[in-house]
């Protein structure tokens, strides 16, 4: 749970319209749902208790919806006055500069110690960053090289932020010496030739120098475009749910209990909610499939919550939810359940806009029981040149094992004798976030966050491998001049 943090903006003397300077620097997750709430007040007196102020009225968004708004720049209305209107506010979020850095560097290591009986050594280089606590964590390894002790590694890319999460100064402790991003940034010269020391040995021997040296080849500074640029592009999302039980009986996964979510209701709300923030109209279609539809109980793989098949868009989360629990009660859901049709209808979609104005996410909820497996699998390798990704959220007590073939993160998912060019599924089971003391708020919050933290490298491989680069951004806001009249 993300802990309250309060910020103050500096204080403008006698003026109804108001330009704030002050910024404030915030964590960004595009998995979790980052709730903001700004409160404005009237200074009357020096006094840091904000009770001895007048409340001016207040504003709620999340961080997603900030980012998501075209130019990450978003108007809302200031709330919070009953009978009055209170004015409007507009926030604007840009991304730090050093978020985006990546460096290329190449190592090689001269007269390293030799450790084999019957050869030579068999040297890499790990990486560890140092962390606040004084703790390291592991952030690269360098490949094998055999049977050398003058070994040249091949050069590799890593993010500034995994290598020393924006701080120029934390020391990367690589084998036995340590350096820091500072450092290394000077590139190739005398001060990057370093003494590999075995403190084991040093402490030994007296005549102990080094055990080899290790010296920066080269190293490159690459600004990376990031998944914030390619935001004002707009998501398109498609939620889709399964069919499983009867929803008047309690053991049913889709229960209509009138007092709280089922199964699915939550984790649609979960994922949902957060995705949402990133589609500029709000307008999802929602399909479902498995049901007997009426009136003449035909079967149906895939149909419009709504009933609407001419047009099956609900407006945002809520209007998708209220779509759903209307369907359970005018559909007999029906087996079997098959995944191809639903991903080759997001597919066709996703087929029909390939410039990156436009990227899919689409939303299974199931119980696991896939009866196409042979097919869907080729809809995937397919989808997988396509703008969209698949979250699949397993609920009930089914064995999950085909879900975890298709999520593809051991074995990449193949169809034919061909593999899939990215790896688009993500899948969770929802029974490993059920919260036994009954607080879902944090459980589906932990859910959201695990099936969507895929979603942005998912979609800037997909840019990446098309050579689709973001459109530019609008020009910054510029606050309008308010002219004073005086009259004498």
């Amino acid at each position: 749970e993300r802990e309250e943090m309060e910020r103050e903006t500096e204080v403008i003397d006698n003026t109804l319209n108001p330009d704030f300077v002050r910024k404030f620097i915030m964590d960004y997750f595009f998995e979790e749902r980052e709730n903001l709430r700004f409160d404005f007040y009237d200074v009357d007196s020096k006094s840091p208790n904000l009770s001895k102020h007048d409340f001016l009225g207040q504003m709620f968004c999340t961080l997603g919806e900030i980012v998501g708004s075209q130019g990450s720049r978003l108007e809302k209305s200031i709330v919070g006055i009953p009978g009055k209107k209170c004015g409007t506010v507009i926030v604007t979020a840009e991304e730090l500069g050093c978020c985006r850095d990546s460096v290329l560097m190449q190592f090689c290591a001269n007269k390293l110690d030799k450790k084999d009986f019957f050869g030579k050594s068999d040297p890499f280089l790990v990486f560890h960053r140092s962390n606040e606590d004084g703790s390291f964590t592991i952030c690269h390894k360098t490949e094998v090289i055999k049977n050398t002790l003058n070994p040249v590694w091949q050069a590799f890319k890593i993010s500034v932020r995994a290598l020393c999460n924006g701080d120029y100064d934390r020391h990367d402790f690589i084998g036995e010496f340590t350096t820091s991003y500072r450092e290394l940034s000077r590139g190739q010269s005398q001060f990057n030739v370093y003494e590999v020391i075995n403190p084991k040995k040093k402490g030994k021997k007296k005549k102990y120098v080094n055990s080899g040296t290790v010296t920066l080849l080269s190293f490159l500074i690459e600004t990376e475009v990031s998944f914030l640029d390619y935001i004002k592009g707009g998501f398109k999302v498609n939620l889709i749910l399964d069919s499983t039980g009867n929803p008047s009986q309690p053991t049913s996964l889709h229960y209509m209990n009138p007092y709280q979510l089922n199964a699915y209701g939550m984790a649609l709300k979960a994922v949902g909610e957060i995705i949402q923030d990133y589609d500029s109209d709000k307008m999802f279609p929602a399909l479902g499939f498995g049901a007997r539809l009426p009136p003449d109980g035909r079967v149906s793989h895939e149909f419009a919550l709504n009933g609407n098949p001419q047009n099956p868009y609900c407006h945002g989360i809520d209007g998708v939810m209220e779509a759903y629990y209307r369907s359970l009660k005018s559909v007999q859901l029906y087996g079997p359940t098959n995944f191809a049709p639903v991903i080759n209808h997001v597919a066709r979609y996703a087929a029909s806009v390939k410039d990156g104005s436009q990227y899919f996410v689409l939303l299974i909820i199931t119980d696991g029981v896939i009866s196409d497996m042979a097919q869907t699998k080729e809809s995937i390798v397919n989808a997988s040149k396509l703008p969209m990704s698949i979250i699949i959220v397993g609920v009930g007590p089914a064995e999950f094992d085909a879900m975890e073939e298709l999520d593809g993160d051991v074995v990449r998912i193949s169809s034919r004798g061909k593999f899939a060019e990215r790896d688009i599924v993500q899948f969770v089971p929802f029974r490993d976030y059920i919260d036994r003391s009954g607080n879902h708020v944090l459980s589906m919050a932990r859910l959201a966050k695990d099936v969507l933290a895929e979603i942005p490298e998912q979609f800037l491989s997909y840019m990446r491998v098309r050579g689709i680069k973001p459109s530019p951004a609008p020009p910054p806001y510029t606050p309008p001049i308010h002219v004073l009249q005086t009259q004498i």
